[in-house]
């Protein structure tokens, strides 16, 4: 009972991380990577976070409202992709681009900390009715990529997700956060659907793990929609650096250290 206990609470925490830039997965995969294969570990951390998004959505309903447009727009793309990505890990049955992580992490996050310095105040479009053609097309063509790689790995999804969206000009983090939670559980339902279906979530950690998460999702969904736009601002990119130095050290950290011990 004390272990299901802690293991919720580790899911409520990871799911206010994720609800505000991702990263969450970082706290349950180690725990259950503990007592479970590395791989099962991996789908029912997934699968435990997955509630998050939905709870997280519903926190932050009132910015969701402020971009309707923009949510139906992007919604096929990343469905489509999220699938892609789910139906490329099925059959690959490996993740062997995690090389790739930080990279992909760090770039994103990047692009969030120079956006300010790189656009003008007013390039914000808040409505697809008002973006041009190359624009929309841009933006749709970037969250489907993102989204394949939220299907296939998922690690960082939410910066990635963040980023993208800003080539559509949104200023204000919360509408961004929402937008990006909205789109992130539509995407990893499909994919953790098909690890459901390959029998590779343990229910006896994931559904406690669930109930924890649909809690810290709502939590994460408050204070996104409630704190000062710069506060989410800074959230989203301390989340992002500590979440590509956690990769950078996973892959590269660990392998010098155990060069350096020979």
């Amino acid at each position: 009972m004390t272990t299901y206990i802690v293991f919720s609470l580790v899911a409520l925490a990871a799911a206010v991380i994720n609800s505000i830039a991702g990263g969450g997965g970082l706290l349950t995969f180690p725990v259950l990577a503990l007592l479970l294969p590395p791989v099962i570990a991996d789908a029912t951390s997934g699968f435990a976070l997955l509630p998050a998004y939905f709870t997280a959505t519903w926190g932050s309903r009132k910015e969701l409202t402020q971009v309707p447009r923009w949510l139906w727009w992007l919604v096929v793309p990343s469905l489509v992709g999220g699938l892609l990505g789910a139906l490329l890990l099925s059959w690959s049955g490996n993740r062997g681009f995690v090389v790739l992580v930080p990279w992909l992490v760090l770039s994103g996050t990047l692009l969030l900390l120079a956006r300010p310095f790189l656009t003008r105040r007013g390039d914000a479009v808040s409505s697809p009715s008002h973006a041009s053609p190359v624009l929309l097309l841009t933006a749709m063509s970037a969250i489907f990529v993102v989204a394949i790689y939220g299907g296939y790995f998922g690690a960082g999804i939410g910066i990635l997700m963040i980023a993208a969206l800003g080539l559509i000009g949104l200023e204000d983090m919360r509408q961004a956060v929402a937008l990006k939670n909205a789109l992130t559980g539509g995407l990893r339902t499909l994919a953790i659907g098909w690890l459901i279906v390959e029998s590779k979530v343990d229910w006896e950690y994931g559904l406690p793990m669930a109930g924890g998460a649909i809690v810290g999702g709502y939590i994460g969904g408050k204070v996104s929609s409630r704190a000062p736009r710069g506060v989410i601002r800074g959230m989203v990119l301390a989340i992002g650096f500590g979440v590509a130095g956690y990769y950078f050290w996973q892959l590269y950290g660990l392998s010098v250290m155990q060069v350096a011990g020979e």
